[in-house]
């Protein structure tokens, strides 16, 4: 078994969920009249496909990366 990959792979997955909240951030601090925790625990499914995709952008965008 060869650590380095195993290694590379946990810092690729610990650098895609840091992407992740970053990119979470910085979309709740560009769009300061829409609180997505609150809207979220409402049950708004709009604000919930919005997030999701947020997170799937940027699981591309990590995934491109590592090619």
């Amino acid at each position: 078994m060869d650590w380095s990959i195993i290694g590379l792979n946990l810092l690729y997955a610990v650098l895609g969920v840091v992407l992740m909240f970053v990119a979470y951030k910085v979309i709740d601090l560009l769009t300061p009249e829409v609180h997505f925790a609150e809207e979220l625990q409402k049950g708004n499914l709009a604000v919930g496909m919005f997030v999701a995709a947020i997170f799937i952008a940027v699981a591309i965008v990590v995934a491109g990366a590592l090619n």
